[in-house]
């Protein structure tokens, strides 16, 4: 029988016969035997190999083409790669949701102009007595005027009508009307663990950040839904994402959240890998900590391959503009040298919920984005490994915008791992105003935490920063930024391979399931993405526009595009 030599990717070709040199060796056949490929394997040598093999939801091997015809049998599915790179399953280490949802939409704008053009559409389109709200997709990185915008200029986009400027997950921008509605003055208190933003002459700009958003009421999101959960496996796909880690916070309720996942996957209907965080960031006592252990219903480990509860999400400072530095932020966002971010969690109630996490068996992932905020993690941290070690248990810092090196030398005594994303790729020009460039250009220094021999696997925050997984690869690389150039040239990944496995067995090493997967090696899920390019070799500038042909999970095709070969 004489085989074809290509196919498209994703079609296949029952053979009716098995080869001599199989039948002598007694190989089991497998399910599917994938030939003439670029397997990038990210095992421990990052071995390339031509093919490999699946059987069920698992590899069984990989070698050369050759090789792998030898587990061909009379049922076994053939595709021929056609020279195409493969990929074990891409992740994203930090993911809220894909975007999206309700309110005003303003990432499509580019300009000030065009942002309060459409909010006074969405004002003129809206009952008298509506407040405006925007969704969280956008950033004022995306503006030509990189700034945002004040309050009176909202007050004449929208007359009357409150507008609420919901900006990532740290701040509202609010028009004079909307401060109006909700009684927010010169003097009103700053709730402890927030900020409202004045100018030079003590009046309010209209942004509240954090712990202070809570003097605003918005109309409550709609419940998270089955069709939500879908929707995020449905857009990530095409991406050739397989798995995501939610800390704490998938459209407005993790804990229901979860329960839908585990129904998805008693329904059959999942295709992507799920690691979830409980909800730890209003804790102020061991005794909080031991009454939501008990709200929440489900244990440390709970789940399995699909779906898994992996520990509890805290934080202790804010976001771009609210991350507690060492240092005074930049005039006039230093308040003349007063201001240096946001302490969300005071450090003794902090220290009182790890503790009492760790003594419960809960693994403690925690938000902090300035350095000063680092020291009170890693002084917690510290507090609870004297109690019972945290090592070998995975705990991490998610950002780590801003460190020193003697704060590394620290994770590194603790076997503290660094959850690390793409914000400085977004939010560069803002990052500068705020902190300066000295500061600036050196947020979120990966190769720092790779050379000191730290875990560090990748992501992007998302909503807060688009959800591509290339973009995120190509900051990384590279250090470009979408609108001000290269920040912090030293910290540029130049090794592929190295980039790759952040966002490949990385991220299983950080969720505790590097044996099972993360990497293309028999006995292993076949979690794998066939791309567009060769990432080993692609020009740091195309890694950009990288994408999946095909995207399989668990040995099953979840994702093909449209017209591939």
């Amino acid at each position: 029988m004489k085989l074809r030599t290509k196919l498209a990717i994703g079609s296949v070709l029952a053979l009716t016969l098995a080869s001599p040199a199989r039948a002598a060796e007694a190989i089991a056949s497998a399910d599917i035997v994938f030939v003439n490929g670029k397997v990038f394997s990210a095992d421990a040598q990052d071995q390339v190999f031509q093919g490999f093999a699946v059987t069920g939801d698992h590899f069984v091997a990989t070698g050369t083409s050759d090789a792998m015809r030898g587990y061909v049998g009379p049922q076994t599915k053939v595709i021929d790669l056609m020279g195409r790179f493969v990929s074990p399953g891409i992740t994203d280490d930090h993911f809220h949701n894909e975007g999206g949802g309700p309110g005003v939409d303003l990432s499509h704008v580019r300009t000030l102009g065009e942002l309060l053009t459409t909010v006074a559409n969405a004002a003129a389109a809206a009952a008298p007595e509506a407040v405006i709200v925007s969704n969280s997709d956008w950033h004022e990185a995306q503006l030509k005027e990189q700034r945002l915008p004040t309050a009176e200029e909202l007050d004449q986009a929208a007359g009357d009508k409150p507008v609420v400027l919901v900006r990532g997950g740290h701040e509202y921008i609010l028009n004079n009307a909307a401060l109006k509605k909700w009684n927010i003055t010169a003097d009103t208190p700053v709730p402890p663990g927030g900020q409202i933003s004045r100018k030079p002459s003590g009046e309010l700009t209209g942004e509240l950040f954090d712990e202070a958003r809570k003097l605003v009421t918005l109309p409550r999101p709609k419940p998270v839904s089955l069709e939500d959960i879908l929707a995020t496996q449905k857009a990530v796909a095409p991406y050739g994402m397989t798995a995501l880690r939610i800390p704490g916070a998938y459209r407005g309720d993790m804990v229901e959240a979860y329960r839908l996942m585990k129904q998805a996957e008693a329904e059959g209907r999942l295709t992507l890998r799920w690691t979830v965080y409980m909800p730890g960031f209003g804790l102020r006592s061991a005794e909080a900590a031991r009454k939501a252990i008990e709200a929440w219903g489900v244990s440390q480990g709970d789940g399995d391959d699909w779906v898994r509860v992996d520990g509890v999400k805290l934080m202790v400072d804010g976001g771009f503009e609210g991350g507690h530095l060492s240092k005074p932020y930049l005039e006039p966002y230093g308040q003349g040298g007063k201001f240096t971010g946001v302490t969300v969690s005071p450090p003794d109630a902090y220290t009182d919920v790890v503790r009492e996490l760790n003594r419960k068996g809960w693994h403690v992932i925690t938000h902090a984005v300035g350095d000063a905020a680092l020291d009170e993690v890693l002084d917690a941290y510290a507090a609870a490994d004297k109690d019972s070690s945290i090592r070998g248990k995975r705990w991490s810092v998610e950002h780590a915008f801003v460190s020193r090196p003697e704060q590394v030398a620290r994770l590194k005594q603790l076997d503290v791992a660094v959850s690390a994303q793409d914000h400085l790729y977004l939010a560069a020009p803002v990052l500068k105003k705020y902190w300066g460039w000295e500061t600036a250009s050196e947020v979120t220094p990966v190769k720092t935490y790779l050379d000191a021999g730290l875990l560090v696997a990748g992501g992007t925050d998302s909503p807060v920063v688009p959800f591509n997984p290339f973009w995120n690869l190509y900051h990384m690389a590279s250090r470009d930024t979408i609108s001000d150039g290269v920040y912090g040239a030293d910290q540029k990944i130049a090794s592929r391979p190295l980039l790759l496995r952040l966002v490949t067995i990385n991220y299983a090493r950080l969720i505790g399931e590097d044996k099972t997967r993360g990497s293309i090696e028999p006995g292993k899920l076949a979690d794998f993405a066939v791309l567009t390019d060769d990432f080993l070799t692609a020009k740091p500038e195309a890694i950009r526009d990288i994408k999946a042909l095909s995207t399989w999970v668990g040995g099953r095709e979840v994702y093909h595009a449209a017209g591939s070969e």
